[in-house]
């Protein structure tokens, strides 16, 4: 309550009072776009990655404000991987070549109680050429391919397995990031400095492949393996010229397919989204459902009806 004191006309002081109720203090939801950058040239797998700071309690709210736009056609669809943990991935690979802009209308959209979307955000970004890498742990060869065509084949070692931390995961990766130099160490697994099993070990011209510690990477020691057995901790070892140039030719979100392994890439592990079998990446969508894109926006592809529920009604 306010109590205010009031001189009147007539000089006599009056006291009113009134009661009032605060409005809660909005709060903005926090988000990072993981990927892509603005402006960056992507691989053909390239999804867009996005995390709030906060749960997301109303998620169809979030997921219809925000536009995809694609100057070619594709399928694609969100996917929650939990409350703050949102992911768009086409249904097939990018064409090569297409220009693509992400809107967030997230301005005032309550994405949580009391909580709202920031400013508006818009990323622009471009596909470029189709790079695909396949490389087999069995016949220890990577195959290197550009708009289809195969441009290398690099002799590789990779995961000398026995254990599974020291198992390469297969299937369908993205690459991630590049370091030149990144310094890897045991801290991932719990095993800190002047505990038996640390190291500590600087490699060159490495790629991300995942979050559990896979990169392809100059592997000077191991050029006598490489090409006929697996000896790694897990990564893919090359030897440093064809390191450094797969680190040059490389894009962020090319996709890169391990065959022959027993350990098998989980989808939340960095960029394993393309592991999800479709359906099961439709069905993590708030709204259950995939979108055609194209220059114009988004039409949806399927529209789920309740149970007894009237087609437009």
């Amino acid at each position: 309550a306010m109590t205010a004191t009031a001189v009147g006309e007539d000089g006599r002081t009056r006291t009113v009072s009134t009661e009032f109720v605060t409005a809660a203090a909005e709060k903005t939801l926090g988000i990072t776009y993981e990927a892509p950058n603005h402006k960056e040239t992507v691989g053909v797998g390239m999804p867009i990655v996005m995390r709030f700071e906060e749960p997301v309690t109303d998620k169809v709210a979030v997921e219809r404000a925000l536009e995809v736009r694609s100057s070619k056609p594709v399928e694609g669809a969100w996917h929650w991987f939990d409350d703050q943990s949102l992911v768009f991935r086409t249904k097939k690979y990018w064409p090569r070549h297409t220009d693509v802009t992400f809107r967030a209308h997230l301005a005032g959209v309550a994405g949580a109680k009391d909580t709202y979307g920031g400013k508006n955000q818009s990323i622009r970004f471009r596909v470029g050429d189709e790079h695909i890498s396949k490389a087999s742990e069995d016949k220890h060869q990577m195959y290197v391919y550009n708009n289809g065509r195969l441009v290398r084949k690099v002799p590789v070692s990779m995961g000398r397995g026995g254990v599974r931390k020291y198992t390469t995961t297969n299937g369908v990766h993205l690459t991630m990031e590049k370091g030149n130099p990144v310094t890897m160490d045991s801290g991932w697994e719990g095993i800190g400095p002047g505990s038996p099993g640390y190291y500590s070990l600087t490699v060159y011209h490495a790629v991300r492949i995942s979050a559990s510690g896979e990169f392809v990477h100059a592997a000077p020691w191991s050029v006598g393996s490489q090409g006929s057995d697996n000896v790694s901790h897990g990564c893919v070892n090359a030897s440093p010229s064809h390191a450094k140039w797969f680190y040059n030719f490389s894009y962020r979100g090319d996709p890169y397919v391990i065959t022959g392994s027993d350990r098998e890439l989980e989808p939340d592990n960095g960029w394993g989204y393309w592991q999800m079998k479709w359906k099961d990446w439709v069905k993590g969508s708030a709204m259950k459902r995939s979108m055609r894109i194209g220059p114009n926006g988004a039409v949806a592809t399927t529209q789920h009806h309740a149970p007894g529920a009237v087609a437009g009604s």
